[in-house]
C-alpha cells in the first residue's frame, strides 16, 4: 500500500503523473494555487484525452486564508437554437448520446480558466499565461505516453466512436487504439493551444480562433454557433456550504450535484457516524443508504438553478434533512430507483504554500464526449447536453440557453482546528459516494489521506452499458461484509479489487502548521506531486 506524501511548500494531485508535475513546477516557480491548476488544468486535457478537454465545462472551488470561499462555474449551455422541436424535426425522441446532435452545449472550460486567470491576479500571481501553457503545448507537440486508461478506454469504445467525424484520425493509429506505452501526439491541439497562448483565452470565444471553431462544427452539423460562443462567459459564484459537525465543507452549487455530496456527509454526521467502526458493514450501509436520501433529493430538485422550485442551501439544513435522516435503518437497506449513471472526468486538487487552495474538475462527460473532433482546431467536443430530456415536463428538459445537469463537484472543507482540505473525484453518481468515503475515513475516523483514498470502495449505480443499478464493491472486502450487505437487502456485485468504476479520487490536507499530506488513486495513473 501506497503510503501518505507529506510537503512543506506546496502540493498537487492529479490522476496523471504529468498534469500533478505541470501543476508543481509552477508552484516551484512561486506560482500560487489558481496559476498551477491552469497549468495542470491545460497539462490533463492533453495527457488524458478520454477523460477530459479543452470542448467540455469544468468546476472550481477556491479556498483563500481569511476570505470567503468562491467557486467558479463553467459550464456551457445548450446552443440557442436546440430545442425540442430541433430534435423532433430529425425525428429523434431522445437525444443522441455521440455524434453531432450531442454536440449542443457550449465548452466552458476555457472560460473557466479565464476566471481563474483574472482571480489568481488578486492572489498575487504574476505568471504569464503561455507560461502556465507551456506544459500541454510540448506533451500535444511531442507526444505523451499513452496511459493503459486511454488504452482500454479506446478499445472499449471504437467501435460506437469509429464512424463520428474527425474521431478515427484522432485518437486512432492505423485504424486501432494506439497500445499504453507508444507516443500519442496531438499536432492540431498543439496549435490551438499556441493560440490561446498568443491571442489569450477570450479568443476561444470571441476571436479568430472561435470563427474556427464555427466553421467546424457547423462542417458536421453540431447546432452550436458562433454567436453562441460569443454569448458565453464563465461566471465567480458562491459555493454551497454545509456546517458539519467537524467544519465547515463546500461544493460547487447547481447545476451539479455538489449540494448531493454535502448531504450525504451531512445525513451521515446527524446519525453520528463516528459510533460505528470504520470500514464496517454498517459503517458502508450506512454511507449507501445515506447516499440513496440525496439521490431522491437530487431527481426531485437539482437542475439549473434558474429553474428550481428549492434554494439548493435549503437543502443543507436540519429541518430539511431530518426527514431524511429519520428514514434510514441501520438493519434494512431501503429501495431505490435508478442513477443517472457513470461520467468519465478528472478531479485534481493544489494547495500553495500559502495556503490558497483549488478544488478542480474538468469533463467531457461520456469517454471521449460526442466523439466529434473539430478539423482545424482538433477539439473533441462534449456531449454534456445528452443529459436533458425532451420531455417538456422533466426536471431537466431541454430549453435553449439552459444550463445541463451535471454529476461534476469539486469538494473543499475547512476543519474546526485549522486544517484545509480539498478533495474530490471522477465517476458520475460515484462522485459523491467516493467523496463521502475519503470524506468520512480521514475526518470522521483519523485515517490518513492515503489510506482514505486506497482503502477498499463501492459503487451504488449503474456503469457503462449495463442497465443493473446493483451495489457493486470492490473485492478486497471482506466476504462476511459482503455477505452481510446482502443480508441486510443490498443487490451486491462484486468488482475488481482496484476497480476504475469506483473513480480516481485523490486529496490534500494542509494543516496549521504548514505540513501538507496528500493522497492518489491507485486506480488511476496519478501522483501527489510536492515540494
Amino acid at each position: 500500500m501506497q503510503n501518505t506524501t507529506y510537503a512543506t511548500r506546496g502540493m498537487a494531485v492529479a490522476p496523471h503523473s504529468l498534469a500533478a508535475q505541470a501543476a508543481q513546477s509552477v508552484l516551484q516557480e512561486g506560482g500560487n494555487a489558481l496559476e498551477a491548476m491552469i497549468a495542470a488544468a491545460s497539462t490533463i486535457a492533453v495527457v488524458y484525452p478520454h477523460m477530459n478537454g479543452i470542448g467540455g465545462d469544468s468546476f472550481w472551488v477556491m479556498s483563500e486564508p481569511g476570505k470567503p470561499v468562491l467557486a467558479i462555474e463553467a459550464c456551457g449551455v445548450a446552443g440557442a437554437d436546440v430545442s425540442t422541436d430541433f430534435y423532433a424535426s430529425r425525428k429523434l425522441d431522445a437525444i443522441p448520446v455521440r455524434g453531432p446532435l450531442a454536440a449542443n452545449t457550449t465548452a466552458g472550460t476555457i472560460g473557466g480558466w479565464q476566471q481563474a486567470l483574472d482571480l489568481a491576479g488578486s492572489w498575487g500571481g504574476t505568471l504569464p499565461l503561455p507560461r502556465l501553457l507551456a506544459d500541454a503545448i510540448h506533451y500535444a507537440e511531442d507526444g505523451i505516453p499513452v496511459t493503459p486508461s486511454q488504452y482500454a478506454s479506446t478499445s472499449a469504445k471504437h467501435a460506437e466512436l469509429l464512424a463520428q467525424p474527425g474521431f478515427a484520425n484522432t485518437f486512432l493509429v492505423k485504424g486501432k487504439a494506439p497500445l499504453a506505452g507508444t507516443r500519442f501526439k496531438q499536432a492540431r491541439m498543439a496549435t490551438t493551444l499556441r493560440t490561446l497562448a498568443r491571442d489569450g483565452l477570450d479568443s476561444f470565444y470571441r476571436g479568430e480562433l472561435a470563427q474556427h471553431i464555427a466553421a467546424d462544427l457547423a462542417a458536421v452539423s453540431s447546432p452550436i454557433t458562433l454567436q453562441d460562443l460569443n454569448a458565453y462567459r464563465a461566471r465567480t459564484v458562491a459555493p454551497v456550504h454545509l456546517k458539519h459537525s467537524l467544519g465547515d465543507v463546500y461544493n460547487s452549487a447547481p447545476p451539479t450535484q455538489g449540494v448531493v455530496s454535502l448531504i450525504i456527509i451531512g445525513i451521515l454526521d446527524r446519525l453520528n457516524l463516528a459510533q460505528y467502526e470504520a470500514d464496517s458493514l454498517e459503517y458502508v450501509h450506512l454511507v449507501v443508504e445515506a447516499t440513496k436520501q440525496a439521490f431522491a433529493i437530487r431527481d426531485k430538485y437539482v437542475t439549473d438553478p434558474a429553474y428550481m422550485t428549492i434554494d439548493p442551501q435549503e437543502c443543507l439544513t436540519d429541518e430539511f434533512l431530518a426527514p431524511y435522516v429519520a428514514a434510514i435503518r441501520v438493519n434494512q437497506a431501503l429501495p431505490w430507483g435508478q442513477g443517472k449513471g457513470p461520467g468519465d472526468t478528472i478531479w485534481m486538487g493544489v494547495i500553495d504554500g500559502e495556503g490558497r487552495a483549488v478544488s478542480f474538475i474538468q469533463s467531457i462527460y461520456h469517454e471521449f464526449g460526442s466523439g466529434v473532433v473539430l478539423e482545424k482546431t482538433g477539439i473533441n467536443w462534449q456531449n454534456r447536453g445528452c443529459s436533458f430530456s425532451l420531455d417538456p415536463n422533466h426536471l431537466n428538459a431541454l430549453l435553449p440557453g439552459k444550463k445541463p445537469f451535471h454529476t461534476l463537484n469539486p469538494a473543499l472543507a475547512r476543519f474546526n482546528d485549522g486544517r484545509t482540505m480539498v478533495y474530490g473525484t471522477m465517476g458520475g453518481d460515484g462522485q459523491p459516494q467516493t467523496q463521502a468515503a475519503v470524506f468520512t475515513r480521514y475526518a470522521v475516523f483519523g485515517q490518513a489521506v492515503q489510506q482514505a483514498i486506497t482503502a477498499p470502495r463501492w459503487l451504488l449505480g449503474r456503469t457503462w452499458g449495463q442497465s443493473s443499478d446493483s451495489l457493486k464493491v470492490e473485492n478486497r472486502f471482506s466476504p462476511e461484509i459482503v455477505a452481510g450487505l446482502q443480508a441486510l437487502g443490498h443487490e451486491v456485485d462484486v468488482i475488481a479489487a482496484f476497480d476504475e468504476m469506483v473513480g480516481h479520487a485523490g486529496a490534500i490536507v494542509r494543516n496549521p502548521d504548514g505540513i501538507f499530506e496528500g493522497g492518489f488513486d491507485p486506480r488511476s495513473n496519478g501522483i501527489v506531486a510536492g515540494f
